[in-house]
């Protein structure tokens, strides 16, 4: 049987990804749109105490100055119909520019709303407002995740918000400035236990380094990538594109990993260690697993991001 991207899929199934984290997602996606506003608001005041938040960079939050200097602007009753607007899809001039963001800025747009509300300088959640029954179970399921699967799940909440970009048409894509690849001086090598595949050690050299550039080149012309609850993503040109505006400054902290013989001369290896995340502060490590299919050639033909499902996870290495 030829070896196709659904065959790759299927490597290593023993893994056991954070399933708890797309259900908890589409748990909140049925909550009304005042309930999705008043949980994010609930979810932003616990931020430093089961979760943890860092501030955005600059670079995230300049694409939406404009948008977010119009919200302020506005009368409370304004500012409340547009996070409504937000919640539920709606075709809006601010809906649709908000889904041309990337993740980081959309993350960067609700941390200040956050604030702002906060300061009451935009519309906050009415005194002794209290949560309905089913938002308050999906903050409580919140809570009692690991934090790498609280942010994984903060992250989702937002990033799906706006209008639909799929009823677009053509747009213009906004993302962050790539940031250029650290110095070789500053670069440093990672070490993962039982793996000693040159293709395997880059991709985890180059992440770190911010080098999406000689990223790429280790990926087959039709390669592909999985991140975590997310279909495949294919070819270079696609996976390139997720590398610049997804991963910039994520660090990679593989620990162990096992190497197997596959189909037609590939190679099939799973790492698992952790990832630290610019969105959410050095301090929360997400345990982590890589499953790779390297081709003959050394080429990455197929890599799945999993978000474990818990910490003894990451010294699951059967098959």
């Amino acid at each position: 049987m030829p070896v196709s991207i659904d065959s790759a899929r299927s490597i290593f199934p023993s893994t056991l990804s954070a399933d708890a984290v797309p259900a908890l997602t589409a748990r909140f996606n049925q909550l009304s749109a005042e309930d999705q506003l008043a949980w994010t608001w609930f979810t932003y005041l616990e931020m430093g105490k089961t979760i943890t938040v860092a501030a955005p960079g600059a670079a995230s939050m300049q694409f939406a100055e404009g948008t977010l200097a119009q919200i302020r602007q506005m009368s409370f009753p304004e500012q409340t119909q547009v996070m409504c607007d937000l919640a539920n899809n709606a075709d809006t001039p601010i809906c649709r520019t908000y889904s041309t963001w990337s993740p980081n800025i959309k993350l960067g747009f609700w941390f200040q709303l956050g604030q702002w509300m906060d300061q009451g300088i935009v519309a906050p959640i009415p005194p002794n407002y209290q949560l309905s029954a089913n938002a308050a179970a999906v903050l409580q399921s919140l809570r009692e995740l690991d934090q790498g699967q609280q942010i994984t799940v903060l992250r989702n909440s937002v990033v799906d918000m706006g209008f639909d970009p799929g009823k677009m048409g053509s747009y213009t894509r906004i993302s962050e400035p790539v940031v250029a690849p650290k110095e070789m001086s500053q670069r440093s090598q990672v070490t993962i236990e039982g793996i000693d595949n040159p293709a395997v050690s880059s991709y985890m050299n180059n992440m770190n380094a911010n080098d999406f550039d000689e990223l790429i080149k280790l990926f087959a012309p039709d390669g592909a990538l999985q991140p975590p609850f997310q279909r495949p993503i294919v070819g270079k040109d696609a996976v390139y594109r997720f590398f610049c505006e997804e991963c910039q400054n994520l660090n990679l902290l593989p620990e162990r990993g096992i190497s197997e013989p596959a189909d037609d001369g590939y190679t099939q290896i799973k790492v698992t260690g952790k990832v630290q995340t610019p969105w959410f502060g050095a301090e929360v490590g997400m345990n982590m697993a890589w499953r790779f299919l390297i081709s003959p050639e050394n080429k990455i033909f197929f890599v799945a991001i999993d978000l474990l499902a818990s910490p003894k996870e990451l010294l699951n290495l059967m098959r």
